[in-house]
Parts: C-alpha cells; sequence; structure tokens
C-alpha cells in the first residue's frame, strides 16, 4: 500500500555529510528528530482513524445481522396466524438485511488488512525513529568533541568513520491522511427490464422456499 511506500522510502541521507554542510549541525540534527515524530504523529492518527471505520463497519454489520434475524421471526409469526402475504414480505424485508449485512462483512475484512498494514507502518517508524535518535546523539557528541579541539578541517573525518552506521531514512513525503479512509465499494446497479423481471422471479422464489420451510418446521412443531 502506498503508506508502507512512502514510510519504507524516506530520504536516505548520510548525517555525517549533512552536519559537515550545515551551519548549525546541533539544529539541523533537531529538525531530523522533529521530522521523524511528526510523520510517527500522522502514522498514529491514521491508525486511529482505520480503527475507527473498522469499528463502525462492525456495528453495521452486526445491526444488519439483528435486524435480518429480528424479521424473519416476524415472518414465522405470521406463518403461526396464516397470514402468509405477510410472511412473504417479512422474508423479503429479511434477506435484504442479509444482503447488507454481507457487504458490511466484505468491507470489514479490506478494512482489517488496511488497519494492520497501518500498524505494521507505525511500527516500523518507531524503530526508526529510536534509532535516529541514538545515531544523532552520537553524532553531535562526535561534532562538540571535534570543535573542542578547534580541529575544523577534521570535522568530516572524524564523524566519517561512522558513517554507515549513521546512515537513516529521513522523511521525504508526507503521509497523506485521505489514503487511511477505506473506500467503499460502488454496488453494480443496472441491468435491462428482462434481467430485472428474471432476478424477481428468483427472489419470489427464494422467499416461497423459506416460506414453505417455516410451514414445514411449524407443522412437525403441532
Amino acid at each position: 500500500m502506498a503508506l508502507l511506500e512512502r514510510v519504507s522510502t524516506l530520504v536516505r541521507a548520510n548525517l555525517n555529510d549533512l552536519i559537515d554542510k550545515a551551519e548549525d549541525p546541533e539544529k539541523m540534527l533537531k529538525q531530523v528528530i522533529i521530522d521523524m515524530q511528526n510523520q510517527l504523529l500522522q502514522v498514529k492518527t491514521q491508525v486511529a482513524l482505520a480503527l475507527a471505520d473498522q469499528h463502525l463497519l462492525e456495528k453495521k454489520q452486526k445491526e444488519n445481522e439483528e435486524k435480518a434475524a429480528d424479521w424473519m421471526r416476524r415472518a414465522e409469526f405470521a406463518v403461526d396466524k396464516r397470514e402468509e402475504d405477510l410472511a412473504r414480505a417479512a422474508i423479503e424485508r429479511s434477506m435484504s438485511y442479509s444482503e447488507m449485512s454481507e457487504k458490511f462483512g466484505e468491507q470489514l475484512a479490506d478494512q482489517k488488512m488496511q488497519v494492520e498494514g497501518l500498524k505494521n507502518a507505525l511500527r516500523k517508524l518507531e524503530h526508526k525513529q529510536a534509532e535516529a535518535q541514538a545515531k544523532c546523539d552520537l553524532l553531535l557528541a562526535q561534532h562538540r568533541r571535534a570543535r573542542a579541539l578547534n580541529k575544523a578541517s577534521d570535522v568530516h573525518s572524524a564523524t566519517g568513520d561512522g558513517s554507515k552506521a549513521a546512515a537513516f531514512d529521513r522523511v521525504k513525503n508526507k503521509v497523506s491522511r485521505s489514503e487511511a479512509v477505506s473506500q467503499a465499494k460502488a454496488e453494480l446497479v443496472g441491468g435491462d427490464n428482462m434481467e430485472e423481471r428474471l432476478e424477481k422471479l428468483e427472489k419470489q422464489e427464494k422467499v416461497g422456499l423459506v416460506l414453505e420451510e417455516i410451514k414445514a418446521r411449524k407443522a412437525k412443531v403441532n
């Protein structure tokens, strides 16, 4: 996903080289940490938003499941009262809520994958920030020692010995907030009149089958 790509492609910079070119190395290194912290805050915000969307989808799925079950109970009640038309209408309503529950379930599965990806990105960035802090502290100590010895011409070599260990990723692009928000799947609509009629017939057949099952179950009980 795009967010993980951004986290993994932070600017690759040699801190020693940055120190050599910076007018104020200490200020520059502090800015490095601030940038990392800002990046971390953005990812945390996205994780929170994605989790909120996940909880909302879970709630919607449960609500539709409960409504489907409630309308099926009403259908059975109508059968008991020998109100077949009402039973059919209640079964249709129950099937409609069941379909909605399935759609929310599909979105929920996608959202859970997105949340897990965001959490992985957050863990990676937290690790990067901890490493960056330690490397900055080390480089600042090296720079101050070199300055205290008044060997300005040797600053590069004094701080360059640990260049490989000091390299780390710095933020290049800000994480886009909109990427944490899950996209709702578009519902397919349309079809000519013949298709609509066939679908209606198929649905009525399903309703009839459910109705017969309810009647048969009631007959056994009685």
